[in-house]
């Protein structure tokens, strides 16, 4: 690469880790919605072409400061580093993680998690709108139910997204969708077929598309 090339890349990923940085920095003290349970949980300010977005923190992940670092995290990286030779520590530092929520929503009255409202949806949906907007995207990684319907903007079943490659409209941009099944331990959708056959698909899927292959 030549020398002025390279000085500009140098800046320009400076730049976009700055500004990430800065967006953090005004996420963090959000309070914006009275019924989610803070601290605000964000990934690093990781310049990539990658953006991964899942529903929502969990009880854990507030007090370990990252996303997905609990039961459903090691599920998820499991399937990463076994199917696209990429361990967590790799991942973290190669891939923008973001969520629909970024604070956790607290407990259902009928058990699980909640999920969020269309008020924090919205609400955070400002956020995502800055960091697309920022890293520009060429690929989404939706983990989940709720990030595949914001993502695609329409609802489909997992059946019918799952190891598919979508094209679609998000924040302004012409991005890749590849759809994943939530891992928490709690569905048991990508533990049975046709959900088996279906992750395995997704997983190879993305291993081969060209934006996780740069990484």
């Amino acid at each position: 690469m030549p020398r002025a090339n390279a000085d500009r890349t140098v800046r320009t990923t400076r730049n976009v880790r700055l500004a990430l940085a800065t967006l953090h920095e005004q996420l963090d003290v959000c309070r914006a919605c009275p019924k989610m349970i803070g601290p605000v949980v964000h990934g690093p300010p990781v310049q990539s072409d990658v953006i991964l977005i899942g529903q929502a923190p969990g009880p854990r992940e507030g007090s370990f400061g990252r996303p997905f670092a609990w039961t459903a995290g090691r599920t998820m990286f499991r399937w990463f580093e076994e199917e696209l030779g990429i361990d967590e520590a790799r991942f973290r530092s190669t891939v923008y993680m973001a969520a629909v929520a970024r604070c956790f929503p607290g407990k259902a009255p009928g058990g699980g998690d909640r999920k969020p409202d269309a008020h924090e949806i919205a609400q955070c949906e400002s956020w995502l709108s800055r960091e697309a907007a920022i890293l520009r995207p060429k690929l989404v990684i939706a983990v989940g139910t709720l990030a595949i319907e914001r993502v695609l903007a329409e609802k489909l079943p997992l059946a019918n997204v799952v190891g598919t490659v979508r094209k679609a409209r998000w924040q302004d941009l012409d991005v890749d969708v590849v759809a994943l099944p939530h891992p928490s331990g709690a569905s048991t959708w990508h533990k049975m077929e046709p959900g088996k056959t279906l992750l395995a698909k997704a997983l190879r899927t993305l291993a081969r598309h060209p934006a996780m292959r740069a990484l």
